[in-house]
């Protein structure tokens, strides 16, 4: 039985972001950090670690970036496809949830898992992830699936079949 969704609010993907995106020469990589000149010029950028594990030094790499700017810290995150970089804008909308929580979801589960363990409501998935309580967990659960963009966003990941079809219903109904 699907427990009730309180009304929940996520913040919307980044729109305003100056550097979407970066193509250029892995300098070093580690961590979960890519070091990627560009031009000339070097770019710090925190990666999920299955991306790390991917990149050598010398090879040309693409990522798909967010941009987070506090009074205090400007910060790259660097995304292999549009769609992770689309679930940690979500991620991030959920109260609780920071940049470092959403890239260590994104290195813990891939979108298609975070679909599975939101259609399964799964929130342990959620507490393996350091930073991530029991709390926390749970907001993530509720505002992904009350966000309109989170249930599009998140049905079109593969998930098993069987649950699926639940998804889908639940998602037309929030529509």
């Amino acid at each position: 039985a699907r427990r009730a969704r309180p009304a929940a609010s996520v913040a919307p993907p980044t729109l305003g972001t100056v550097i979407s995106s970066l193509r250029g020469t892995v300098l070093a990589c580690a961590d979960g950090r890519l070091d990627l000149e560009v031009h000339g010029v070097g770019y710090a950028v925190s990666v999920t670690q299955q991306h790390a594990v991917g990149l050598r030094v010398g090879d040309e790499a693409f990522v798909h970036t967010a941009m987070i700017v506090r009074e205090d810290d400007q910060s790259l995150y660097g995304f292999e496809t549009r769609e992770e970089r689309a679930v940690f804008d979500l991620l991030r909308g959920v109260t609780g949830v920071g940049p470092k929580s959403a890239i260590g979801v994104l290195s813990a589960l891939t979108p298609g898992q975070i679909a599975a363990a939101v259609v399964a409501e799964d929130d342990a998935a959620f507490r393996r992830v350091s930073g991530i309580g029991p709390k926390t967990a749970g907001r993530v659960l509720d505002s992904v699936c009350a966000a309109p963009e989170g249930c599009a966003l998140l049905a079109e990941q593969p998930v098993p079949e069987a649950a699926r079809a639940g998804w889908l219903a639940f998602a037309a109904l929030v529509d």
